[in-house]
């Protein structure tokens, strides 16, 4: 044990209250032990790309295809179970869309050194390759130990993690120093990287991949088995709520449990169905609490899918499911994007724009600035309050060209930002070939 596994076992110890309140299973794993994989077949070289959960993993959704292509052996190490879930579906043959396998998912382990041994020890790979941030000490100065290079691709440092990781950078300044690279998303990541110590010549800007893993479609496959099943009338308008959260006391609403749902439930216009898909599974109970009556869809007895029909007449539903917001998403008239309107940091909007909705989202967006931002410079989404929301929701209801304008234009700004994952493929490839303590050369942010 070294002094930063006593700092981690002492915070977990305070926090116990907090996470013991959750589900989790597959301890072994999360303590590093993971099936050994063996060599790679036919020479190839080892990548392990970590993507903690479900939002960087579709992130990678056409990184791990491509890097298969280049003859790579993919590995993705995902944190969270719902991402776990959703890597497996994408990658490792377990959706009903995926023929065959594109790469092992295992469980990324807690940053506790002899987790990190045992699970470097497993899994053996050439190059490590870290969405978004991900920077773990004992990961890092373990990886650079065995000289296994490191990089950190789609790289993402908000404002709120760049104030927190300054008040430690004297002891993890050193884990952002030895990253061979750094691909990040704009202008103003790059700076905070280079502040928290990655050398100006290894970081570069090459964009988002969330922009490629956009797939622009009319239609998604199971969208109208979602309806049938729920009960949702297609004759009427529905608005479907993506990743609803909380709202906290400084928001302007509803502090308590009802949160963004019971705010949904009050502004959704007259005559209007509402679906909303809370963020967080333990958000389940508190979202049927706020929209009375309504029916619902999730897990019943070994993980079967089932729908509890609300009361008669009711227009509120419940997705309590993983994987099915996209299905969801494509049924809606309007679109809002959850954990945008309380004292959280927003959602991705990405994909409900790519299937042509017209959008809307709150005024908290800090985590996808970026993103929000050029769309709204697009004309391509629409910013609402806690206030306006009801008027914004009518508005665009009782308007169909205005909801086919946002949506070409949402679609015309996700193409023009597409190219990031070739970049970011560029990137790793260069780190397997130069091999630990060798310089990289800079990727060329304008190429593809």
């Amino acid at each position: 044990m070294n002094l930063l596994d006593a700092a981690y076992a002492l915070g977990a110890a305070v926090a116990a209250p907090w996470w013991m309140r959750k589900a989790r299973g597959d301890w072994p794993a999360r303590f590093g032990r993971t099936d050994a994989l063996g060599l790679p077949p036919g020479g190839r070289k080892r990548v392990l790309v970590h993507a903690v959960s479900v939002g960087e993993v579709n992130a990678i959704r056409e990184l791990v295809p491509e890097l298969a292509r280049r003859g790579v052996e993919v590995v993705v190490s995902v944190g969270t179970d719902t991402g776990i879930a959703r890597a497996r579906e994408l990658f490792a043959g377990a959706g009903s869309g995926q023929q065959g396998r594109l790469a092992r998912v295992v469980r990324y382990p807690v940053d506790f050194s002899r987790a990190v041994r045992r699970f470097l020890d497993a899994v053996r790979p050439d190059a490590v390759a870290l969405v978004e941030l991900e920077v773990w000490p004992n990961f890092v100065g373990e990886c650079r130990r065995r000289g296994v290079p490191v990089c950190v691709i789609n790289g993402r440092l908000s404002e709120r993690s760049f104030r927190g990781y300054k008040r430690v950078r004297a002891f993890i300044g050193r884990s952002f120093r030895s990253l061979a690279r750094v691909g990040v998303q704009d202008e103003a990541y790059r700076d905070r990287f280079v502040a928290m110590g990655v050398p100006t010549d290894r970081c570069v800007v090459t964009g988002s991949m969330k922009w490629d893993a956009a797939a622009i479609a009319d239609r998604v496959p199971g969208a109208d088995e979602l309806a049938a099943a729920m009960g949702i009338n297609r004759s009427r308008p529905l608005i479907v709520a993506g990743s609803t959260g909380p709202l906290g006391a400084g928001s302007g609403g509803d502090s308590g449990e009802g949160g963004e749902e019971a705010m949904l439930h009050r502004a959704c216009p007259a005559g209007v169905q509402l679906l909303c898909a809370p963020r967080k599974p333990e958000r389940f109970d508190a979202a049927r609490h706020a929209m009375p009556g309504c029916t619902v869809r999730s897990y019943g007895e070994g993980k079967a899918v089932v729908v509890e029909r609300g009361a008669a007449g009711s227009d509120r539903f419940l997705l309590a499911t993983i994987g099915e917001l996209r299905a969801a998403y494509s049924l809606a008239d309007v679109v809002v994007v959850g954990r945008s309107f309380g004292d959280l940091y927003g959602s991705d909007p990405i994909e409900p724009v790519s299937l042509g909705k017209a959008v809307v989202i709150g005024p908290a967006v800090k985590d996808f600035e970026s993103i929000v931002g050029e769309l709204e410079r697009a004309g391509g989404i629409v910013r609402a309050t806690i206030a306006d929301l009801g008027a914004t929701l009518n508005e665009l209801l009782n308007d169909p060209p205005r909801r086919r304008e946002l949506a070409e234009r949402g679609r015309g700004c996700i193409r023009s930002h597409q190219g990031a994952t070739l970049r970011h493929a560029d990137l790793i490839m260069a780190v397997l070939k130069a091999g630990p303590g060798v310089r990289v050369q800079p990727v060329d942010p304008e190429a593809h």
